[in-house]
């Protein structure tokens, strides 16, 4: 399954349209690299996803057999890793 679809099914991303901008802004990694939103996804593979002031990683658990996933499926589709507000330099309390 497509990366973009992936992320849309899993509903970690509300529309597939975020899901591919967020992969073109180079906002989400896949095992350490830049993904693109057609990349393939597999079970095992890492996900990092850059979003405002947030940094999420998940475990890829399973890849659905189709786009239509219930939302209990969808949960069940990763686990997370890390789920952390992304530091600034502007965070030191200097």
């Amino acid at each position: 399954m497509r990366l973009d679809q992936f992320l849309r099914a899993s509903r970690i991303v509300l529309r597939r349209t975020v899901a591919q901008e967020l992969c073109d802004a180079g906002a989400v990694t896949v095992n350490g690299v830049a993904a693109r939103s057609s990349r393939s996804v597999r079970e095992g593979d890492v996900i990092a996803l850059r979003r405002r002031d947030r940094l999420t990683t998940l475990r890829v658990v399973g890849v659905p057999a189709s786009r239509n996933v219930s939302k209990a499926e969808a949960a069940a589709l990763y686990e997370t890793i890390r789920d952390e507000r992304a530091r600034d330099d502007h965070d030191d309390p200097e």
